[in-house]
């Protein structure tokens, strides 16, 4: 009875449009990286549903094909040729908290020959308190210890989260 309730509310959410979404797009070096992040916003917290496809794959038949994701604080998906993502800044972080409690620490994503899809519902943020942010795949998993963001490797691609609500 108890999961009963959480069912129904997910199923009434996802009947509805997102209040906001990414499209990612891979950096030069990953240019086949191309994906969308949508964010329903629900009474307990941010519904993110995950779909990227063109991730690198490792060719070694135990390759982890897991990468970081975050949200970053920054506005924008340009940057330099050292880092095109450099204006994505750094990991989201309104209360200051060590790694991996930033609100924008995320779980990873899982490849699976270059494809990666994953749901999941977060407290740690509002769908208002992220338009206009970015969000960043990097290039190896979290690590979720080291500081400040989880020695996650670069960053391989990313999108803007924008609003669906005029």
């Amino acid at each position: 009875m108890y999961l009963e309730p959480q069912y129904s509310q997910l199923e009434n959410l996802l009947k509805m449009p997102p209040n906001a979404h990414a499209t990612i797009k891979g950096s030069p070096n990953y240019p086949n990286i191309n994906g969308m992040v949508f964010f329903y916003q629900a009474a307990d917290g941010v519904l993110l549903l995950v779909q990227v496809r063109g991730l690198p794959q490792g060719t070694e038949p135990c390759s982890s094909n897991v990468f970081g994701f975050h949200i970053h604080e920054g506005s924008s998906c340009t940057g330099n040729s050292e880092d095109p993502f450099a204006n994505a800044g750094s990991h989201y972080n309104p209360h200051n908290c060590p790694h991996p409690a930033h609100a924008g620490d995320l779980p990873p994503l899982f490849g699976n020959h270059g494809f990666a899809f994953m749901a999941f519902v977060t407290d740690r943020f509002s769908v208002n308190e992220i338009i206009g942010r970015t969000v960043i795949i990097h290039s190896s998993p979290d690590d979720f210890t080291t500081q400040p963001s989880g020695n996650s490797g670069k960053k391989v691609a990313c999108g803007q989260i924008m609003s669906n609500i005029s």
